[in-house]
């Protein structure tokens, strides 16, 4: 029996009409599913890429300062007693003022600090003017890595004095630089190069990306000219970049600058007067360090075994054998530069190994004989033979 409807339609047509049009947008969404899934995932856009700039000249006005926990301000309305404060940046970010209550200022310049106060008093206030002042910054800290003697991350204080950094190195005073950050790390290695010292620095206005400044305060040291010595401010980032090919001219003039620490501590052993731990200047040659233990023993030393123990920044160690040669040049191969915490090794020379394995196979039978009598009854020893 078939119901009409006022239509005139079915029942049963219109139930066929709806079941269609159902099966139709299934097949519509399952169909725009499957196009969908076969779409390739876009590459999500670059949020920290850096801009490289090589500077001579550092621009001042690149960065304002932006309030952080620590910093100490002092803010007060135009004519309108009570709301005189000094408040200091909370760890959250926030500061607590008179009747307005909590309000963040993380990274906010003075200027954008200020307006959100005064937009805060605007609520019950006509017009008010805000004062805002930077009473005290908070202590800056900055990370540097690289060729450095210490690197890591390091507080550096404002309008710091000489006894708060390294007496030799750094300027002591006002506001940190970028030397000043070397020179906590303990100044650079003897591979440290000046030629190439990076500063990467964040930029709020750039979606907060990284701009990577390089400085070149070797061609400076060498020829003269302009040393840019940018600030240093929270947050940033110094390394000191491996040098490629060192020369002489380069590691000598690198040594003697206030980019390196004032001395360096190694260790000589064996055949020299005065066998321990002496203190020489960066990069300073082999011969240095013989001549400051005492000189090699002129009887028992042997200038053509000379070893060289190194400890390298992964943990592993290398030993050097050399032919020292105290006129050779620096950096050649007889006369190599030293780097902190080198040990020196001088050996024994021929003459002097054969006697002293002679006395200890002799040893139980001291004092009735010794190598210098075996060998002289052996006719193996005159009074001129010496050598290696």
């Amino acid at each position: 029996m078939l119901i009409t409807l006022r239509s005139g339609f079915s029942a049963g047509i219109a139930a066929a009409w709806m079941l269609s049009v159902s099966l139709l947008w299934t097949g519509s969404v399952r169909a725009e599913e499957r196009r969908n899934s076969l779409k390739v995932p876009s590459r999500p856009a670059q949020t920290d890429v850096s801009v490289t700039t090589t500077v001579s000249h550092f621009p001042v006005s690149t960065y304002r300062y932006r309030l952080g926990p620590g910093d100490k301000l002092e803010i007060s309305v135009f004519k309108i007693e009570g709301y005189e404060a000094r408040v200091q940046v909370l760890s959250d970010g926030t500061i607590n003022l008179p009747r307005l209550g909590t309000i963040e200022v993380w990274g906010l310049t003075l200027d954008e600090a200020r307006q959100r106060i005064t937009n805060g008093y605007s609520q019950f206030l006509r017009r008010p003017i805000v004062y805002l002042n930077l009473l005290s910054q908070r202590p800056i800290r900055v990370t540097v890595s690289g060729e450095v003697r210490r690197p890591g991350i390091y507080t550096l204080q404002v309008n710091s004095t000489k006894s708060n950094v390294d007496l030799d190195l750094g300027s002591g005073g006002g506001w940190p630089t970028l030397v000043d950050a070397i020179a906590r790390a303990g100044g650079i290695t003897a591979l440290g190069d000046l030629s190439g010292l990076e500063l990467m620095r964040l930029d709020p206005e750039n979606n907060g990306k990284s701009k990577l400044y390089r400085f070149d305060y070797l061609t400076v040291l060498k020829h003269g000219g302009h040393a840019p010595n940018p600030l240093i401010y929270d947050g940033d980032s110094i390394r000191v970049v491996r040098v490629r090919s060192p020369n002489s001219s380069d590691l000598i003039m690198g040594s003697v600058s206030n980019f390196s620490s004032r001395l360096i501590r190694v260790v000589v052993l064996g055949e020299v007067r005065s066998p321990g731990a002496v203190q020489i200047t960066p990069n300073s040659p082999l011969s240095r360090a013989v001549l400051q233990a005492g000189g090699i023993t002129p009887v028992r030393g042997s200038a053509i075994k000379v070893a060289i123990v190194r400890t390298e920044r992964d943990g592993s160690s290398s030993v050097k054998k050399v032919t020292y040669s105290p006129d050779a040049l620096l950096n050649s191969p007889n006369n190599p530069p030293l780097r902190q915490g080198d040990i020196v090794v001088i050996d024994r020379n021929v003459r002097t190994q054969i006697i002293d394995s002679i006395n200890a196979a002799l040893e139980p039978l001291n004092p009735i004989a010794n190598a210098m009598s075996v060998l002289r009854v052996l006719g193996l020893l005159t009074p001129l033979s010496t050598g290696d």
